[in-house]
């Protein structure tokens, strides 16, 4: 791994926190990689782009999988999850996941998550699509995300972990040997700290979530702009399977000009006993797969989408009315008030649905201790490849994974912070004794701060920043040639018009270096556009049908040339190094010789 030099178009940093890690992202993953990483005496910062409790977990409303019911097994659970992934899951990924999961998810409990139980006090499971057993633990019958948020958030704070909220995290920074030293960011809003600043720490943890803002219509929230895939391009880092984006198959339909955010129908809906139908109230999933309506997700969005091109129908129906008013407002109380906020009662009548961009299969290559392929980087969560997910996210796995992977992250850390420390012969005594009390929303709290130095900056020229809108024309852009369906015809006028806005970009410099003021929004339309040519790039190579990746021109599943991942990284002169692997299971990220975390050092008295 080499870095590539390029960094966005920003000011000096002006202030600095030291740490022994970073966490960038304030889910499922990142909370849980913060937790245990300052459980085990790590100093721990924690950085997330909006309010604390505001992350993508909190809109998740299914649940979260697991081999927690009678009869239910983690092997079970690895058959469901390898069928979904349609053969590129890396079998040894989803082992981890489904042989941890159980404990992770009872240690979650532990932390403070309630989750609906039975009469009897047992945890109440149901099944989505693809699972093949109840499994799947909710809160608030579709609140899940919102309750294991509330409990995470609440242990951070009882913690009196140091926060920064409410920052766009911008580069990685990194030592003369290529190793992790922190990253830049930008805090909006007024606090202890504003503007452009770094976290200093031989250890970052990236959890910020997915890309979904790619495209028009999503289910994700408007911070999810691809900062963590873009972040980890320009330092170096491979990323893999970002084709495989999952389209969720019920999601609210608007209208067809409705944009951003979109209410999300859970597949606990179609657990429960809805069906999908069209205009004439037949129900087209039957015969189509032998679970029906419970079939993987990308052939539920296939088949609606099929339906839809053969009736010239902007959507199809999800029909509920058999729950009845009590079951609505007792399980599914968060979908029926956002549904009769839209002028739609499922109580008396079907839900208009349609697919739109819900999750990122692929991400930042990791490994099974999530160590991405740059020294002392680590990923988690939706920004992360794991291998878990393969072509196709199975029903719930997301949460789980984010669990899983993030205690792994953090006691890797640890163990490697301790070998660190040893080999340099130092032993902080007291390090805790500066701590902090929790955020103020708006910037750090507890710090001691210091100006970084020049010498930890990229030296290679800024990269130019687009302009605030060109995020709406990558929108339409990726949503016509790179959506549910694609062809070659489709994906090749999207890559040209992807290299048009980013030839502008590049070409229109002017004397400072860039084309656009540095801000939030030119900073993530960047971010958009460098995401977008990475995914195209992939979706134009891979000619088959796999999973959530649908060729029209291409409508076959190809084992022998395509049981594979395709790894893209970013190149000094910002063209795409594009590789394959030769198996399913990826291999390893980093020589053991060269992935210890480094211990902090111990400021000199003239830093100090």
């Amino acid at each position: 791994m080499t870095s590539t030099g390029i960094r966005l178009h920003a000011p000096a940093p002006g202030w600095s926190i030291d740490a022994d890690v970073v966490v960038v992202g304030s889910g499922v993953a990142g909370l849980t990689a913060a937790l245990r990483c300052e459980a085990a005496g790590l100093r721990t910062v924690v950085v997330t782009k909006a309010r604390l409790d505001d992350g993508s977990t909190r809109w998740a409303q299914g649940g979260i999988a697991a081999a927690l019911g009678e009869g239910d097994t983690p092997g079970q659970h690895l058959d469901d999850t390898l069928v979904a992934g349609v053969g590129l899951c890396d079998e040894n990924a989803v082992r981890i996941l489904v042989t941890e999961g159980p404990d992770a998810v009872r240690r979650l409990i532990e932390t403070g998550a309630h989750f609906d139980e039975s009469e009897a006090g047992d945890l109440e499971l149901t099944r989505e699509g693809g699972h093949h057993r109840r499994r799947i633990a909710h809160a608030g019958g579709d609140a899940t995300g919102a309750e294991i948020s509330r409990a995470l958030v609440e242990a951070v704070r009882a913690r009196g972990m140091r926060t920064v909220e409410n920052a766009l995290v911008l580069d990685l920074l990194t030592d003369a040997d290529g190793h992790t030293a922190g990253v830049t960011l930008h805090v909006m809003g007024e606090g202890q700290h504003d503007g452009v600043g770094a976290v200093h720490a031989p250890a970052v943890v990236l959890a910020t979530g997915g890309m979904g803002q790619v495209f028009s219509a999503t289910t994700n929230p408007s911070v999810s702009t691809g900062d963590g895939v873009a972040l980890a391009l320009r330092a170096g880092a491979e990323v893999s399977d970002l084709e495989f984006v999952q389209f969720h198959p019920t999601v609210l339909f608007l209208g067809p000009d409705a944009e951003g955010q979109q209410p999300l129908v859970s597949e606990a809906v179609r657990g429960e006993g809805a069906h999908l139908v069209d205009a004439a109230g037949e129900r087209f999933m039957v015969g189509q797969h032998e679970l029906a309506e419970l079939a993987p997700r990308d052939i539920v969005a296939k088949g609606i989408t099929r339906r839809m091109q053969e009736q010239d129908a902007e959507h199809m129906y999800l029909d509920a009315r058999h729950f009845g008013a009590h079951m609505w407002e007792h399980r599914f109380p968060t979908i029926l008030a956002a549904c009769r906020a839209h002028g739609i009662d499922p109580v008396t009548e079907p839900i208009p649905v349609a697919p739109a961009a819900h999750y990122a299969s692929g991400g930042v290559r990791t490994d099974s201790r999530g160590r991405t392929t740059v020294p002392g980087l680590y990923a988690c969560g939706e920004v992360a490849c794991t291998g878990v997910h393969g072509a196709n996210r199975l029903a719930s796995n997301s949460l789980l994974e984010g669990l899983v992977y993030a205690e792994r992250i953090a006691a890797d850390i640890a163990d490697r912070h301790e070998d660190g420390r040893r080999e340099n012969g130092r032993h902080e005594d007291g390090r805790h004794e500066d701590s902090g009390h929790g955020g103020d929303g708006h910037g750090e709290s507890g710090s001691r701060a210091r100006v970084p130095s020049p010498g930890g900056r990229p030296e290679k020229p800024a990269h130019p920043l687009l302009a605030a809108e060109a995020r709406f024309a990558i929108q339409r852009i990726m949503t016509d040639g790179a959506g549910v369906l694609r062809s070659a015809v489709s994906l090749e006028t999207a890559a040209d018009r992807l290299q048009r806005l980013h030839a502008d970009a590049r070409d229109t410099l002017d004397a400072h270096g860039k084309t656009a003021e540095p801000g939030v929004d030119t900073w993530e339309a960047t971010n958009l556009l460098c995401v977008a040519r990475v995914l195209v790039t992939a979706a134009r190579l891979r000619e088959e049908t796999r999973g959530c990746h649908w060729r029209e021109d291409r409508g076959e599943r190809d084992d022998d040339t395509w049981r594979r991942h395709i790894v893209v990284r970013l190149n000094p002169d910002r063209t795409l190094a594009v590789h394959t692997t030769d198996t399913p299971e990826f291999p390893p990220t980093l020589p053991r010789a060269r992935d210890s975390v480094r211990a902090t050092p111990t400021p000199s008295p003239q830093e100090q």
